[in-house]
């Protein structure tokens, strides 16, 4: 043995220590991976054909071993870890010759390239990367970032440590832009330091504030960090709990769990939410509770605000501003509650609903019911034998058959009857044109209110005419004509609010972003999209947020991205209300009529897109966007295939399987887990994110996803970890790009001593996530 140690030990350090020694190279990360790769599957298959990588593994043909076997000891737990003394025989490393796990390496790379790059069922998923990737340099580049952090630095500046909270929040908005810790770093370290330098802010509070919070890009949606890893802790996650189940003794997940073990990117983004918002509420509260404390370190600052010049009394920023939202939203929910507003809809199935079965499957093995009586407890198997007894007595779970015309009338009759009187769509239509109206009013308290109060009485007459004249039997056409009127009236109102609206500093550059960032999160948050298409609304309104700014900026109307937004909604609103198959035997007129609204529509917004394009690119700014695009997206996808090659460099000598059976060696789970989350911190100082999630995920992964961990869980404690480690003294990323743009004036040890209370808050928060998992999975559970 080389050094005493095992051979397999010997690989594993050659190939972490050549893939360290290409990192620190300087040659570019995407080719150093592959490199390295190459490069120690060459050294370890010269020194194995010398002789010198000896692995002593365990006999199986041993009497000892025969007789742990008896013992009901699984083969899975028997390691040289767990049972050191048992027989050994010595093998090379490669027992057919180096030549044949070459070969093998090759045909593997080829399956996992096809399998996870060009045609894998994650591929759709990683196209949202490329989007994602766009949509963050966009706003970066069209320095619709800057106006943001401007604008929030005039509404904060005046209170205690205003800047640094306006940083925390414009933060939070560029993480949920562009996912991207470099890029917001940056940005934020080119745009703010030198205006909080200038205004008297400590150094420490500067520089910690804006490396922390540029690093809420790894956790709060849609964060590349969390796509990535979702990619992965799918089928993770899905094969560790098959295998888990398989060594219980039962025929799968499905049956040992009593649910599918399945997680997707859109259910971890519902996971992230909280947790991130956690985050930045405890640094903008670290922020001024530093102020309070520190007044001449984080002193306020004015700015001149540039507006309508009114003066809004506090009486009225109270009334309208709060009272009056939270009167709408409040007699919104109440007639939901009392059953005046709710769905309308009375489509019926063709086919019965299917009997309700058991909570667990109770015809197993006896195997498999002891591990599911342990896994689950005696609670709620003995309740499960009572419902499959239950089934059985009364002839089976019921199967479903199709339903008779007279049937189907019946229940489409009481569901007409059932119906609530106004549908939600109208009310929560309505809801929201009343908070504009009042939100408006509130922006111009002097101005001509008379519009305003046409524009409210549309909104009653909206809700009048759903009331009195549509029913859930009426038509989405014959709906639509009954509606227009009401609508008519209240966009005379709302032409007005608008401009009422778009005077206001706050409400100009902040609403714009925010709508863009509620639309790609809402699809995937309420589940009416998965993240590939909702990363396309982001880019392709990302496209026109800037084509409008740029218009704006050369002193020229962006009528036309008004126009395309509008067209968009129209669109969205008619593929909703309407039936667009137009392949079926009978096509009523108003679908047909539908259908041509919605066409022109697609091609009106179409026509607006490629418009936003050409203005991008005739000022300028598409070019070296699709540029930067191109080179983050491909850089991603080139170390996704070089850390594939790595673990397949790991996989050929048995590392991976040796790692594996290192941590299945410790008896309690939150040991390996605490353990992996250690090695993870600790690689974060040299590794990116994109190595740790290719590289070092899918050799642990196996472990940590199957155990009895809440994978949302486990991957968001992943994510904030690797957070914390990106922030941590002395090789934390974000703190080498802050230095690379902060002024001489800085220093590094300025810099570190910043960010050792945001690395305080990182670990706080790690412990609570620990400590109450709900943080991660309530809302989850909520939307499920």
């Amino acid at each position: 043995m080389l050094l005493g140690l095992d051979g397999v030990e010997v690989g594993i350090l050659i190939v972490f220590l050549t893939l360290f020694a290409g990192i620190l190279s300087g040659f570019p990360v995407a080719f150093a991976i592959s490199g390295s790769a190459v490069i120690s599957f060459g050294i370890i298959a010269g020194l194995d054909s010398a002789g010198l990588l000896i692995h002593a593994a365990i006999d199986t043909n041993s009497t000892e071993y025969a007789a742990l076997i008896a013992e009901g000891v699984r083969p899975d737990a028997i390691s040289v870890f767990r049972y050191p003394d048992l027989p050994r025989y010595e093998h090379v490393l490669f027992p057919n010759g180096w030549e044949q796990a070459l070969d093998r390496n090759v045909g593997f790379l080829v399956n996992r390239m096809n399998e996870r790059v060009l045609a894998g069922q994650s591929i759709e998923t990683l196209l949202a990367v490329v989007m994602f990737v766009m949509m963050g340099i966009v706003l970066e580049r069209s320095r619709i970032a800057d106006e943001l952090l401007t604008t929030m630095a005039k509404v904060f500046g005046p209170l205690p440590g205003g800047l640094a909270v306006s940083i925390v929040i414009v933060g939070a908005f560029l993480a949920a832009s562009t996912g991207i810790v470099g890029a917001t770093v940056v940005t934020m370290g080119l745009l703010a330091l030198p205006t909080m330098l200038k205004n008297g802010y400590s150094p420490e509070l500067s520089t910690g504030v804006i490396a922390a919070s540029g690093t809420l890009g790894q956790i709060i949606p849609p964060s590349i960090v969390i796509v990535l890893l979702g990619t992965l802790a799918g089928d993770l996650y899905s094969a560790a709990q098959e295998e888990r189940a398989q060594l219980a003794g039962c025929s799968d997940a499905l049956t040992y769990l009593g649910e599918p073990a399945v997680v997707s990117v859109g259910t971890l983004f519902q996971a992230a939410m909280l947790p991130g918002i956690m985050l930045a509420v405890l640094y903008a509260a670290y922020a001024f509770g530093f102020a309070l404390l520190n007044p001449s370190k984080a002193p306020a600052v004015q700015f001149e605000v540039s507006g309508t010049g009114e003066t809004v009394t506090r009486n009225e920023a109270f009334t309208w501003f709060l009272a009056v939202p939270v009167g709408i939203i409040g007699l919104t929910i109440g007639l939901g509650q009392t059953g005046l507003l709710g769905s309308q809809t009375v489509i019926v199935d063709s086919f019965t609903d299917a009997g309700q079965t058991a909570s667990l499957r109770t015809n197993v093995s006896d195997g498999c019911a002891a591990a599911m009586r342990e896994l689950h407890g005696e609670d709620a198997w003995n309740t499960a034998l009572a419902e499959q007894a239950a089934i059985d007595e009364a002839g089976g779970v019921a199967e479903a058959r199709a339903l008779t015309e007279e049937e189907r009338d019946a229940i489409r009759a009481e569901r007409v009857a059932q119906a609530a009187p106004i549908g939600t769509g109208i009310g929560i239509t309505a809801m929201f044109l009343a908070l504009v109206l009042a939100i408006a009013k509130g922006v111009a308290p002097s101005k001509d209110a008379r519009p305003l109060l046409v524009g409210a009485a549309g909104v009653g007459l909206l809700l009048l005419v759903d009331l009195l004249w549509i029913t859930p039997l009426t038509s989405p056409g014959v709906t639509t004509i009954k509606i227009a009127i009401p609508l008519l009236v209240c966009f005379y109102g709302l032409r007005v609010a608008g401009r009422y609206l778009a005077g206001n500093e706050i409400l100009r550059v902040v609403f714009p972003p925010l709508v863009l960032i509620v639309a790609v999160l809402g699809s995937i948050l309420g589940g009416i999209t998965n993240p590939t298409p909702a990363a396309a609304l982001g880019a392709g309104g990302a496209l026109l947020l800037a084509a409008y700014r740029k218009r704006q900026d050369q002193g020229l109307s962006g009528r036309i991205v008004l126009q395309t937004t509008a067209a968009i909604v129209i669109m969205l609103l008619v593929g909703v209300n309407f039936d667009m198959r137009m392949g079926q035997d009978v096509v009523l007129f108003e679908n047909r009529i539908a259908y041509l609204v919605a066409f022109v529509s697609f091609l009106y917004a179409m026509f607006g897109l490629g418009w936003s394009c050409w203005v991008l690119f005739s000022g300028g700014v598409l070019s070296p966007v699709v540029r930067e695009t191109a080179k983050v997206t491909s850089m991603v996808f080139t170390i996704l295939i070089g850390s594939q090659l790595l673990n397949l460099v790991l996989i050929s000598f048995g590392g991976e399987h040796y790692i594996q059976q290192f941590l299945r060696s410790f008896d309690n789970e939150w040991t390996v887990f605490l353990l992996v989350m250690f090695v993870l911190f600790v690689l974060g100082f040299v590794l990116d994110f994109l190595e740790i999630i290719y590289i070092v995920i899918p050799i642990v992964g196996p472990v940590i996803y199957g155990g009895t961990f809440d994978p949302k869980w486990v991957t968001i404690m992943i994510a904030v970890n690797l957070q914390t480690s990106f922030l941590t003294p002395p090789f934390g990323f974000a703190l080498f790009y802050l230095r690379g743009v902060a002024p001489k004036s800085i220093t590094t040890g300025q810099i570190y001593r910043g960010v050792m209370p945001f690395i305080a808050i990182q670990v706080g928060g790690l412990l609570l996530l620990a400590l109450v998992p709900g943080v991660v999975t309530i809302i989850p559970n909520l939307l499920k």
